[in-house]
């Protein structure tokens, strides 16, 4: 395993080397921001941590971890959500969680509006993060110390596969709940197991977005497109399509390989991270063919 760790803060995880030491590559980068679990020694948090865990996406960097085998390079934040989200705006800031006024661009999104902004309020429904307001030097040192270094490494990993190949397939991994929780637009609705968003055709080649689409169809999922998510700020703001950088967001259905209530992994998780497998196989195939292509 080729794996740098940036301790406390992210990981980023080179292609490994196939049968017989050649090193397959090729330009598809997946990440996943929502996994961490390692807690800063300044998170002085009130919430218990199993639900801290659960507003995260528990298990989906280890899930997607196979993809290394088939040339792609895969980056992980290792730090909570809750912490900080590197799925949001820089400028998402809750001035609800502010102990004074922010000096730089605040431009809060519908997320900060429910609480879950780029510094989130809340760790569930009724369940604070803090029985206080944050200081802006706080949340500029979380901006700068692990929101900032996570996104530049994701940014690099894109530029390096762009610069070789002239084109990069970049997915964006999450886990979602079967039903829709109460802070969501779908609050109590059953899930599909895939949704693909691609912000509405805008942050990546609908043809992709298709492709990815017929793919899982055919591993035997359930697949949904653009809802209830249509992609977050990271395919946002790396999506560029008529640039040939393909970004789209996946969200898995955790019903799939883990036990929700429990927040442990089941006996569908292995067969998930197999098929996942041969999804990255097929994904890799796609990317040689395509890559040469104007």
């Amino acid at each position: 395993m080729s794996r740098q760790v940036t301790e406390g803060r992210y990981f980023v995880e080179a292609p490994q080397a196939g049968r017989g030491g050649q090193l397959l590559r090729h330009p598809l980068v997946f990440d996943a921001p929502h996994s961490g679990h390692v807690f800063p020694p300044d998170f002085d948090t009130i919430a218990p941590t199993a639900a801290i865990h659960a507003c995260g996406d528990a298990y989906v960097d280890e899930l997607w971890s196979i993809v290394t085998q088939h040339g792609a390079t895969l980056v992980a934040a290792l730090f909570p959500r809750a912490y900080i989200d590197p799925n949001r705006a820089v400028h998402d800031i809750d001035p609800e969680l502010l102990a004074s006024l922010w000096p730089h661009d605040a431009r809060p999104e519908a997320y900060s509006e429910r609480g879950v902004g780029l510094l989130h309020r809340f760790a569930a429904p009724n369940q604070p993060l803090y029985d206080r307001r944050l200081s802006v030097a706080e949340v500029e040192r979380r901006i700068n110390d692990y929101y900032l270094p996570y996104r530049h490494a994701l940014r690099d990993a894109l530029d390096a596969a762009w610069n070789e190949y002239g084109v990069v397939w970049h997915l964006d991994c999450h886990s979602m709940s079967s039903r829709g929780g109460a802070l969501d637009p779908d609050a109590g609705m059953s899930r599909a197991d895939v949704i693909v968003s691609d912000y509405d055709g805008t942050t990546a080649d609908p043809a992709f977005s298709r492709w990815l689409i017929a793919e899982f169809t055919r591993l035997g999922f359930r697949v949904a497109y653009n809802t209830p998510y249509r992609g977050g700020d990271i395919v946002r703001h790396f999506g560029r399509p008529a640039e040939r950088r393909h970004s789209v967001q996946i969200e898995l259905n955790r019903a799939l390989y883990m036990n929700e209530s429990r927040g442990e992994k089941h006996d569908g998780f292995a067969s998930l991270q197999s098929q996942l497998g041969q999804f990255a196989a097929a994904l890799a195939a796609y990317a040689e063919q395509h890559s040469e292509e104007a």
